[in-house]
């Protein structure tokens, strides 16, 4: 647009939120109206005649092109890829030859095909689509009037509306009377200009909705018949060809005779596992790592040190001392505790700054009874340390406390129902998952203690920081 279109584009816009929101006085043609309108659907019906005559003749060019890049994708699997250990046809230079041959006969047909249709398809380009072309040029171009004659009305209602606003201004100055005498010329000027445009369309649109009618009758008729010589010559071409792999018994449809050619290949395919794998229900089979017996192929050994990528942490021996090499889990939560020293019953851990942690009353260790001693577990690593590779939970579990509490049966018959998954990390624990229903046999009345319970037949001690009780 150029700097002086810009400049009455300024102008105009006034009058052009009046005439959006219908505010004062407006020019309005009703036999004008009524012919934009027709020319509107004509429009988009010309839009769409051009662009469907342009997309069939490219799918003509293209279904010949696409039915040679089909028989060469079948030549491709009819060819084993010889010389693979995984190939069992490595050996033999062709897998089927009849197949192959018949998709090289089979692109000469369409080769030749595409030779032969090419005048047709030059003449569907110059009878379809290029008169297509010319007649959206031309409304294309009476768009362009219309719009011309838009603006003429425009400021055609822009100066009528300030000549009223003088005209019943009671007391005019000598400068309103000049300004009234400018506007008057220029509405005389604007409704020149629009009535040229506006008498220009209505008599012309009216022609062209009938010569449009007279144009379409012979493009559509040429249409019918290129289409149908093209099919034809496409018929009798692929009928007439003599390519014996094709040949299917004459006396049942083709769908009968496709099947019967198939025979059970697919149920055949179906049979092979590989075809029906499920990758997700495939994992659930594998055995977790998690659970593997220390010692067993594939089980985390441990270290020296323990970091993150590390191993999980061991669990504490029956003689109280934990197995070499496992430095212990710290926290500000056990400072002055060391794992590397060794648990008496009687005196509890003793940390090297002569700090040591004694067992609460309830927990004494049996006597030789044949009655198995209590072993407390070893703390659980975080889950973000525990095993890399595996996702981990968004809620992680709470420590297990450090140390027994006392003991106290529980009244009556309790339930709890676990939070957190919790692993057996020494003899005697009671292994869970979360959401399982643990029957508690005893219980500490600090709800951080070691509890013991009965799950499936199972009893063993377990953190009471893992489960809630149920109800």
């Amino acid at each position: 647009m150029s700097w002086k279109g810009i400049q009455k584009s300024v102008v105009r816009a006034p009058q052009s939120l009046r005439q959006k929101f219908n505010i004062g006085e407006q020019t309005k043609d009703a036999v004008f109206i009524d012919a934009e309108r027709r020319f509107k659907e004509l429009e988009v019906e010309t839009k769409k005649l051009h662009d469907e005559s342009g997309k069939y003749f490219a799918s003509i060019n293209s279904m010949l092109t696409h039915q040679i890049e089909f028989s060469k994708a079948i030549e491709e699997i009819y060819n084993p890829i010889s010389g693979r250990a995984s190939d069992p046809n490595a050996a033999i230079p062709e897998g089927n030859p009849e197949g192959i041959k018949a998709c090289e006969m089979y692109r000469e047909i369409v080769s030749d095909l595409q030779t032969t249709l090419q005048p047709e398809l030059e003449m569907l380009d110059t009878r379809i689509v290029k008169p297509a072309d010319e007649l959206l040029e031309i409304v294309r171009h009476i768009r362009k009037l219309v719009v011309k004659r838009a603006h003429k009305q425009l400021d055609l209602d822009r100066h009528v509306n300030s000549l009223k606003k003088l005209q019943e201004k009671k007391e005019k100055t000598l400068k309103d009377e000049k300004t009234l005498y400018k506007v008057e010329n220029d509405v005389e000027i604007a409704t020149q200009e629009y009535n040229y445009y506006n008498d220009l369309l209505k008599d012309d649109l009216p022609k062209l909705f009938q010569l449009e009618t007279e144009f379409i009758r012979p493009l559509f008729q040429s249409f019918y018949y290129m289409q149908l010589n093209i099919f034809y010559t496409l018929y009798e071409r692929m009928n007439g060809n003599n390519i014996a792999y094709f040949n299917m018994s004459s006396d049942v449809d083709i769908e009968t005779a496709f099947n019967a050619k198939r025979g059970n290949i697919q149920e055949l395919a179906e049979q092979i596992p590989i075809t029906r794998f499920n990758l997700q229900r495939s994992k659930k089979k594998l055995p977790d790592p998690r659970f593997r017996k220390p010692g067993a192929p594939g089980a985390h050994s441990t270290g020296s040190v323990h970091s993150p990528d590390g191993p999980a942490p061991p669990p504490y021996t029956t003689t109280g001392s934990p197995q070499p090499g496992y430095d212990g889990y710290h926290t500000s939560e056990y400072d002055g505790y060391s794992p590397n020293a060794a648990y008496s019953p009687s005196t509890g851990y003793a940390s090297p700054g002569g700090t040591s942690y004694s067992p609460q009353p309830g927990y004494q260790q049996p006597a030789a009874t044949g009655q198995q001693a209590y072993q407390p577990p070893a703390y659980p690593q975080p889950a973000d340390q525990q095993y890399p590779g595996y996702p981990v939970e968004k809620k992680a579990a709470p420590l297990p406390p450090s140390k027994p509490s006392g003991l106290m049966t529980a009244p009556g018959v309790e339930y709890c129902i676990a939070q957190f998954e919790y692993v057996a990390q020494a003899e005697g624990d009671l292994s869970f998952s979360a959401g399982d229903r643990i029957e508690i046999v005893q219980r500490t009345a600090d709800p951080n203690g070691w509890w013991t319970g009965r799950l499936n037949g199972y009893q063993g001690v377990f953190p009471g920081n893992y489960v809630a009780f149920d109800g």
